[in-house]
């Protein structure tokens, strides 16, 4: 048997422990050949495969990025997209692949796979907002480092007594800026979830400078003012429709200083989140993920997304991993209120 592995979608600290716990355990227990897919989906549609053995995946375990290379490709938005993935899979002799994403890429899965592609799924993703597993890899270590980060800018937001404001990553869920914001100290924290008063935060922070303490604001990218709407980049869309987030940060900021009378500057920390070296967390989820992974492969059950449930890691639908995001759950936020202001 012939299993093919792919990394698509924006690369994340963890996915080179998935491909070599794949391969590992596929070759050793299983006997099984493997190839690695070049660039996400982009490499079904050019051909681009390239052979994958035990000697290829020693010492990548604390690599960040993905030796395969990765990219947003949806092969439904190019001609004869379904053609051209089947014609690559049995050109190369490709009896079931190893999908290793988030919502994208495992959407795209959910389509091949009831196009009668056999596949299984990994979720990643540095937003923890794949349904279905409690935890993705990459989180671990994206909310390390913005916690890091917002450690740091406390000194600098004491030393000018000024407000922070810090954009993290997080298109329609708030979990980096919510774990990362408690966890740093933050004094308010803003998700995508729930739309903010401009004029409460900048209350809030005129309290925090009132006790003589410089605040810091913690903002997921796509968190949007009451009546307000998305900060973009620019307007143009990548292949699954998504335009590039950006903005809010700074706005926000002009917004606090205008309002408040007092210096807000922002710190945007942007793709410094989902690069360099995994966590220890993240390469023990990815590794297990991997491990299970296979054994999915190996009893053929296809159309399922490994997933962590407690610590369990268990096989779960990938059409309903993919029918929704997860979201921060409101009382969850909640618990948290006590901080702000």
């Amino acid at each position: 048997m012939k299993v093919g592995v792919l990394t698509g979608g924006g690369d994340c600290p963890g996915l080179n422990a998935v491909i070599r716990s794949v391969v590992r355990k596929g070759v050793q227990e299983y006997g099984l050949d493997f190839v690695g897919v070049r660039d996400g989906w982009l490499g079904l549609l050019q051909n681009a495969l390239v052979p994958l053995d035990v000697a290829g995946v020693r010492g990548i375990l604390p690599r960040g990025g993905t030796i395969l290379g990765s990219s947003r490709t949806n092969p439904f938005k190019h001609e004869e997209g379904l053609r051209r993935v089947t014609d690559t899979l049995a050109e190369h002799g490709v009896d079931a692949l190893v999908v290793i994403g988030g919502e994208d890429t495992l959407g795209v899965a959910t389509e091949l796979s009831g196009q009668g592609i056999p596949l299984v799924g990994v979720p990643k993703t540095i937003d923890n907002d794949v349904l279905g597993t409690d935890y993705t890899f990459g989180f671990d270590t994206a909310v390390g480092i913005a916690t890091e980060a917002i450690d740091r800018l406390h000194t600098t937001a004491e030393s000018h007594m000024r407000a922070l404001v810090v954009e993290v990553m997080g298109r329609h869920s708030g979990w980096i800026a919510l774990h990362a914001g408690i966890a740093g100290g933050a004094n308010v924290v803003l998700i995508p979830e729930r739309p903010f008063d401009v004029e409460q935060v900048c209350e809030q922070v005129k309290r925090r400078f009132g006790m003589n303490y410089a605040p810091i604001v913690v903002v997921a990218e796509g968190a949007v003012p009451k009546e307000g709407q998305l900060m973009v980049k620019d307007h143009s869309l990548d292949e699954f429709g998504h335009v590039r987030l950006s903005g809010v940060g700074e706005w926000l900021a002009q917004e606090i200083a205008e309002r408040t009378g007092k210096d807000a500057r922002t710190t945007v920390l942007g793709h410094v989140q989902r690069g360099g070296t995994p966590s220890a967390f993240d390469r023990w989820l990815a590794t297990r993920f991997g491990l299970y992974a296979i054994d999915a492969v190996k009893d053929g059950a296809f159309g399922v997304m490994v997933a962590l449930r407690g610590t369990r890691i268990v096989r779960f639908p990938l059409a309903e991993a993919t029918a929704r995001a997860k979201l921060v759950d409101p009382s969850l936020y909640d618990e948290f209120e006590v901080f702000f202001g």
